[in-house]
């Protein structure tokens, strides 16, 4: 019987080194989910979406852009960082929601593209994100915008957090749509029985990106999020010590967020960020 047990325990040791060697493995494929497109058919859907290429000065395409005037690049300047399914232009909703404010402020909407994602070549990675995004994010400082307004979805929120950590000055505030405090604190939610602390190489660690910016950060959460638990995202508005604000949907999902252009959030929003000491 003794040895019995210990076959069996053997082989349930086996099976979890198997998986523990997958999960090392195959990590970044069960992170990204990038759907991709050629640049012909993509310039094609942007434009049907009024939209146009958003180029780097090796005029390659890293995302897309809006504006209420074709060519516009003064007023407000707001970046999206999208999540990690699908590509930059499934997102066009943030374009929708920003340029239908009518508030006498001039906005244009960058939705950034990530490598291997869309049309950019390149490998999804927590480096390459954050490094390429820091590009864009960059050359925008050399534009006529006043101000730069980051906006960061679910795995977005990750880049958009490190960015204004390492541009404190100039980003002029952050909106997190479902957001985390770490990427080890949604996988041990998820994976409970593995030691994703020292498996996982993708960390974003918000909480400790934020220690290192004070501007205005506005939280949008999902009350009934199913991928990231909302209690993370409320965990990391409570650790920021800057001017925040809370906005929680009720019942909605990670993806079911109520993003028509006519919900009250957005300029409720667009008002704190721009004014948050107004008390709005």
């Amino acid at each position: 019987m003794l040895l019995t047990v210990s076959k069996m325990l053997g082989i349930l040791v086996l099976i979890y080194g198997g998986l523990l060697l997958f999960v090392v493995g195959c990590q970044r494929k069960m992170i990204y989910f990038p759907s991709q497109g050629s640049e012909e058919r993509l310039l094609k859907e942007a434009d049907a979406k009024g939209m146009t290429a958003w180029r780097n000065a090796e005029e390659e395409l890293i995302g897309w852009k809006a504006s209420p005037a074709e060519g516009a690049e003064g007023g407000n300047a707001v970046v999206v960082f999208h999540g990690n399914a699908g590509y930059a232009l499934h997102r066009d909703y943030f374009v929708d929601g920003f340029l239908s404010l009518n508030d006498q402020s001039s906005w244009t909407v960058y939705i950034f593209e990530y490598p291997g994602y869309g049309a950019r070549p390149g490998r999804p990675s927590e480096e390459n994100l954050k490094a390429t995004a820091g590009e864009a994010v960059e050359s925008l400082f050399k534009k006529q915008h006043s101000r730069i307004f980051l906006v960061g979805e679910s795995i977005g929120t990750g880049v958009a957090c490190h960015l204004a950590d390492k541009f404190p000055e100039r980003i002029d505030g952050l909106l997190l749509i479902t957001p985390f405090t770490s990427f080890v604190d949604v996988g041990r939610k998820h994976y409970p029985i593995f030691p994703v602390g020292l498996l996982l190489r993708e960390r974003y660690n918000n909480l400790e990106a934020l220690q290192g910016y004070n501007g205005p950060v506005a939280f949008l959460i999902a009350g009934a999020d199913e991928i990231i638990p909302p209690s993370l995202g409320r965990r990391l508005y409570e650790a920021y010590d800057g001017p925040k604000r809370l906005w929680v949907q009720e019942g909605r999902g990670h993806n079911t967020l109520d993003y028509h252009p006519g919900a009250s959030w957005w300029r409720e929003v667009t008002e704190f960020l721009r004014n948050p000491d107004s008390g709005a």
